[in-house]
């Protein structure tokens, strides 16, 4: 397994190209924290989209947000605020495993790609 960090210059276009190769997959969202430990936030959803906004200057207002469906109960947006640090992990096939933002707080989101 290999994990690549995407630089906060290229948040924008890698979501972009992300979503579109990702798009339906299953997904499972795991949060941790110092205040809250490892928490599943979500189980067998599916990826609508992974989308950053990124101001001008470094940690100031950036975001990002994991949308997902498919749960009869309808959608979620899952917002990151603060991120400081975008990492892919792939297979040694050069697969998509995981999504893993952290946040100027602490706080890790990991995003499992089945």
């Amino acid at each position: 397994m290999k994990t690549q960090e995407i630089p906060r210059d290229e948040w924008i276009r890698f979501f972009d190209n992300l979503s579109r190769r990702q798009e339906g997959w299953q997904v499972t969202l795991e949060v941790f924290g110092p205040d809250i430990g490892d928490q599943i936030e979500e189980r067998h959803m599916f990826l609508a989209g992974v989308a950053a906004e990124v101001s001008d200057k470094v940690d100031r207002g950036d975001k990002i947000e994991i949308m997902m469906g498919g749960k009869p109960s309808g959608h979620l947006t899952h917002m990151i605020t603060a991120p400081i640090r975008v990492e892919l992990q792939q297979t040694d096939l050069g697969l998509d495993s995981a999504l893993q933002i952290r946040s100027a707080d602490g706080t890790t989101s990991l995003l499992h790609l089945s």
